[in-house]
């Protein structure tokens, strides 16, 4: 299987070659920015009452667009980088719930085209620096017991360069598990001598193995320093994608130099702060390369806010992550999901809009083909929506998909149509209160919400409105069992439908009015 995916991207790009309008210095040079647990209320251009600023990010949002109605696929990291890489759910994969680990085996599979093989493939030089979380198949060691018995002398496969990246450099997994290694391209940089001890609080990571040149707090530094001389290097005569995976301000929470006290509130209003001072950096460094004016950067986060931000203590100050959503990093409520979302690109987008379309991260992967005028095989992106006319005319184009899959860290969904969002768990799947398990007796089964009335999703009308459970009921089935949300010929879910078995997926009566 691992040589059918070169030979797919072979076929792809001479039958559907480039347009002639689609030349290389023409076809725009992509960055994508994937933060790390960050809200939308820690950027300042959607929370006017932030307890800090963030000038860099609001100066992105004033020279392109800012998406006031964008999600992450899921509310937890893994499976929402799968989303980006892929153009697909990734509850459709092996992974139904829950995340990876830095041991983990890959989650992506070897014969599914990604976004970077897919720009590879018209031309791209393609780069990944920062936190892949996506499992690597690492080489065991000859007397291994379990997952942990690496040797790390070894190249790995499963990773970033496998997937369609000429170079990589960056990190396994979160910032807080382990292995704490560098890695570049395929292989690690320097073996682990010694064990890392655990730590707790705002600078908690897990015990495990450390080599000698990592350093929690030096991680967000290198993966912008390395970034920048990536760019530096760069010009107009090859168009390059850039996929930016900061490992920040998920924990361990460690602002650095001048950040550190900065916004004298809490060290996560600090680390938010640091991470906008490098989007600024990313700016200057393309600015300074004279390729400012044709790339399209786009800044996001792979979910919400996370309650080890501290949430309590960010009150004191008067700061909503959420900006008014309910619930957090894990949940299916919006502020699980809902994530910042900018898109800047001087030569085509114009500056200072604002849209209102229903957008999703797993929508990358279409948008990309159609920068490069590349028709997708009907086995890749199966959930993705190209939003490129709401880049180039938000004004005219308030409309990217009709609906929208969400998934908590357990694995309950939730759909999304029009104003409507239903539930399909009688709490919030995740982290919040009521979590699983624990909703008070007597709760409906599901949850339907109208976000244009109740955008903090505080009633629930399940008992009101049987005819949109059914609606959305049955749109979601259609959409799990065809295997794909888009036009197209049906596709198989990874390791089949026999995971499915889940109450919504039975029938069930609701409540007449």
């Amino acid at each position: 299987m691992k040589n059918f995916l070169p030979a797919l991207v072979g076929f792809i790009v001479a039958t559907f070659p480039i347009c002639a309008a689609e030349t290389a210095d023409e076809r725009p040079n992509i960055i994508f920015i994937l933060a790390d647990d960050m809200g939308r209320g820690d950027v300042s251009a959607y929370n006017p009452n932030a307890a800090w600023k963030t000038p860099h990010l609001d100066q992105l949002a004033a020279e392109g667009v800012l998406f006031t109605d964008a999600h992450s696929s899921s509310a937890v990291c893994t499976p929402s980088r799968y989303s980006v890489m892929t153009g697909r759910y990734a509850w459709r994969s092996e992974l139904k719930k829950g995340v990876a680990n830095g041991f983990s085996p890959p989650v992506i599979e070897d014969d599914r085209l990604c976004v970077a093989t897919l720009l590879k493939g018209k031309g791209y030089t393609t780069a990944m620096f920062g936190k892949w979380h996506l499992g690597l198949a690492w080489a065991k060691k000859a007397d291994a017991t379990n997952d942990q018995d690496v040797d790390y002398r070894q190249p790995f496969d499963g990773g970033p360069t496998a997937r369609g990246f000429d170079h990589f450099f960056g990190i396994s997994a979160s910032l807080d598990m382990p292995p704490y290694v560098w890695l570049r391209d395929n292989r690690v940089v320097a073996a682990p001598n010694t064990t890392a001890p655990g730590n707790q609080g705002l600078t908690m990571w897990r015990a495990g193995p450390i080599s000698e040149d990592f350093a929690h707090a030096d991680v967000q530094p290198r993966l912008i320093r390395a970034a920048t001389e990536f760019i530096a290097r760069q010009n107009k005569q090859k168009p390059f994608f850039i996929y930016l995976a900061l490992a920040s301000p998920h924990t361990p929470i460690l602002p650095t130099g001048k950040f550190a006290g900065q916004t004298q509130t809490t060290p996560y209003g600090d680390f938010c702060v640091q991470v906008d001072h490098d989007m600024g950096a990313i700016v200057s460094a393309l600015k300074a390369a004279g390729l400012d004016e044709n790339t399209l950067i786009i800044f996001t986060a792979d979910n919400g806010c996370s309650p080890a931000a501290n949430l309590a203590d960010l009150a004191k100050f008067k700061h909503d992550p959420q900006v008014g959503s309910r619930g957090h990093k894990a949940d299916l409520y919006e502020g699980g999901h809902r994530v910042p979302f900018i898109a800047r690109w001087p030569a085509k987008i114009p500056a200072g809009a604002r849209s209102d379309a229903l957008v999703c991260q797993v929508d990358f992967m279409a948008t990309c083909a159609e920068l490069v005028a590349q028709l997708l095989p009907a086995t890749a992106g199966e959930d993705s929506a190209s939003f490129l006319p709401v880049l180039k005319n938000p004004a005219a184009h308030s409309q990217v998909r009709d609906s929208l899959v969400h998934h908590s860290i357990n694995g309950s969904f939730a759909i999304r149509s029009g104003k409507w969002k239903l539930c399909l768990a009688p709490d919030l799947g995740g982290w919040s209160d009521p979590r699983p398990g624990k909703a008070p007796a007597g709760s409906p089964p599901f949850q339907l919400f109208d976000l244009e009335k109740d955008p903090a999703e505080t009633t629930n009308l399940f008992a009101q409105h049987p005819e949109i459970v059914r609606a959305l009921d049955a749109k979601l089935k259609q959409h799990v069992l065809a295997g794909r949300s888009t036009p197209g010929a049906p596709q198989p879910n990874t390791g089949g439908n026999d995971w499915l078995e889940l109450a919504w997926m039975k029938e069930f009566s609701t409540p007449a009015r």
